[in-house]
């Protein structure tokens, strides 16, 4: 089966995020629906085939920050200026550190390798690197204030989407907030799921209006994503989240009452990727604190804590094949391109895992904690499917199994203990007391 890519009209916040709030009044003497002197209902003379000279890009930005309002309800307080680049120039901008050199990262290094999603073979950054490289569509920099579209076409064209896109990142940022500061990667990711959630949400209906009440620029050929490499199309799932699942959850509040409900989960954000798999979970089911005490060695040093989360699982599993790959497409929400909901992982309700750091490997606790048996029991017959079919594990002993080569080449005790998993890894067998002693 092969995943249908879908581009990334990111939102890379650089710098300078404002702390969540009540959207400010608007402007005095501005009106949502007008800007720089364009309305949204304006029809363009432009020719956007060849890319647009700079009169023309200044038409469709103020034409498109105008309709943006009349979708989200909210007045921009600037413009932004955006820029137009070809794919080349992008690519030779945005090189990503690929070194693992302070803890910090190496630590990173286990926490995607304990998910199955990037081995000891290649590094977490360059990995990422090339996922970047061929699907972003453009984004917006809070540090510089600006706008930057990404063409894959010789000649550079706008996209209209991916421009109203992030031009609501604008309004998020100078209105609402980009969010940040989470404490664990499974919270950054339900954060970006509203500011995502929201942008795509605005992106779609902005797009239904195309054809039916607006005249629009039409959309470049070529502006869907590269080709991924199957084994990273697992890591870009877990990129995708926020904008597979956000919209579906930013939808809902809508529902509810309105753009003021979604206002305010900026004010309230999930705390979980599992909230926005599971939009009805929200506010309510908060993730269970769970705590790994420290039982290595000397031979080990014990880095800073992490939560993986239930999307993360989900693409471990459908990464390694232990789960259906069709079941990415089964029902996904109204607004949803994908599915990330699982009998193996949905019953998720806190996990934390702890790298550990060896001079002859490193290894990790991972402790799970699940609504249930019946939920601990599901993924801990995945996980060791994943094992033995998926890296060729062999049984060592009783829950104690060997990747005996390949990227993921080390041991594993794989135990469940009523609502509770946890698995401890280490680079062979016998280091695996020195990991987790469980005398």
């Amino acid at each position: 089966m092969k995943l249908r890519l879908l581009a990334l009209a990111c939102c890379l916040v650089l710098a300078g995020c404002a702390a969540p709030a009540a959207p400010s009044p608007a402007p005095d003497g501005e009106r949502i629906g007008v800007e720089n002197g364009y309305a949204a209902n304006d029809t363009l003379t432009v020719t956007a085939s060849d890319g647009l000279n700079d009169s023309e890009l200044t038409a469709v930005v103020g034409r498109t920050m105008a309709r943006v309002e009349v979708v989200r309800e909210l007045e921009f307080t600037e413009t932004v200026p955006v820029d137009v680049i070809s794919r080349e120039q992008y690519l030779n901008r945005s090189g990503r550190d690929t070194t693992v050199d302070t803890a910090v990262e190496r630590a990173r290094e286990q926490r995607y390798e304990a998910a199955m999603l990037v081995g000891e073979d290649r590094t977490v950054g360059a990995t990422f690197d090339s996922i970047y490289g061929g699907s972003v569509l453009g984004y917006y920099s809070s540090a510089s204030n600006q706008i930057v579209l990404v063409s894959s076409n010789e000649t550079p064209t706008v996209d209209r989407g991916t421009l109203a896109h992030e031009l609501h990142h604008a309004l998020q940022d100078q209105r609402l907030s980009l969010l940040g500061g989470a404490d664990s990667p499974d919270e950054a990711t339900a954060q970006t799921g509203v500011v995502e959630g929201d942008a795509r949400y605005v992106e779609t209906r902005y797009e239904q209006r195309c054809g039916e009440t607006w005249d629009c620029i039409p959309r470049p050929a070529g502006s869907s994503a590269g080709s991924i490499d199957d084994r990273n199309l697992g890591l870009y799932l877990t990129v995708y989240v926020p904008y597979s699942e956000g919209p579906t959850f930013v939808h809902r509040a809508h529902q509810r009452s309105g753009w003021d409900a979604v206002n305010d989960l900026y004010t309230r954000p999930p705390q979980s990727s599992e909230q926005l798999i599971h939009p009805g979970d929200y506010p309510e089911d908060r993730p269970a604190q769970v705590v790994v005490p420290d039982r290595s060695t000397a031979a080990f040093d014990r880095a800073s804590p992490t939560t993986v989360g239930e999307s993360t699982l989900f693409a471990m599993l459908w990464q390694q094949r232990a789960i259906d790959r069709g079941s990415l497409r089964d029902d996904p929400g109204p607004y949803s391109a994908y599915n990330y909901s699982h009998p193996a992982t949905e019953g998720w309700a806190g996990d934390k895992l702890v790298p550990y750091f060896g001079e002859e490997g490193d290894g990790y606790v991972w402790k799970l904690r699940w609504e249930s048996k019946r939920d601990a029991r599901q993924f801990t017959r995945a996980y060791r499917g994943m094992l033995t079919e998926s890296l060729n594990a062999t049984s060592e002993s009783d829950g104690v199994y060997r990747v005996p080569d390949g990227p993921y080449e080390d041991a594993f005790r794989v135990t469940q203990d009523g609502k509770t998993v946890r698995i401890v890894n280490a680079p062979t067998v016998d280091a695996l007391d020195e990991v987790r002693t469980e005398a």
